[in-house]
């Protein structure tokens, strides 16, 4: 078994209690209240603003083979997602710039930035979110929300186009050298403020 799948069996009980979590069942019901996913998108913006710094980081350090993979990544979070995050923030009224970031975004963007200071460490730490997020697109696509704000979210994770990325980063972690009980630590922990995050800060 590659090292990406070992860790995608480690990660699935963790994406289980994500589908389980109520921020997460409103979303796929779309019956989340508007506050609520205000504030998630708001947090979701200021962190995926420090995840392309990640991918920068890691870039710096990258094997010729794939710098060019985590500037498509970088390019793809920035120019993809915050358009998203743009548009649906018209819809639901949130201040993006105006968001100052809560406990949970702060924890994690502070683990992955520090994270991303050792390339082998810092593939592991980011691929929670990438596999996590293609994984519940996935699910939640299979029956997606009627709210067409929802759905639009679900889309985008849901993605062939995303699920590629996500097998981009599988396969530099694959082939990078670091020990396995290593890899398992920082990716769990990703996992952990993976699940952390959806508790939305009021």
């Amino acid at each position: 078994m590659s090292l990406s799948a070992h860790l995608e069996q480690l990660g699935r009980p963790l994406v289980d209690r994500q589908l389980e979590h109520p921020t997460v069942i409103g979303i796929a019901k779309g019956e989340l209240p508007d506050p609520v996913f205000r504030s998630w998108l708001e947090q979701d913006y200021l962190f995926l603003l420090d995840y392309v710094r990640v991918f920068s980081r890691l870039a710096w350090q990258a094997p010729a083979a794939h710098l060019g993979d985590l500037v498509d990544l970088a390019h793809a979070t920035y120019h993809d997602e915050l358009a998203l995050h743009r548009g649906l923030a018209a819809e639901f009224d949130a201040d993006l710039d105006g968001a100052a970031k809560g406990g949970p975004c702060q924890a994690y963007t502070a683990f992955l930035l520090d994270s991303a200071a050792d390339y082998a460490e810092g593939l592991a730490a980011l691929y929670p979110c990438m596999w996590g997020y293609s994984t519940l697109g996935q699910i939640l696509a299979e029956t997606p929300p009627a709210d067409p704000r929802y759905r639009r979210w679900v889309d985008t994770y849901a993605d062939p186009g995303f699920a590629a990325l996500t097998r981009r980063c599988a396969q530099m972690i694959d082939e990078v050298e670091i020990e396995s009980a290593r890899a398992e630590r920082y990716f769990l922990e990703g996992m952990r403020h993976e699940l952390a995050f959806w508790d939305v800060p009021g």
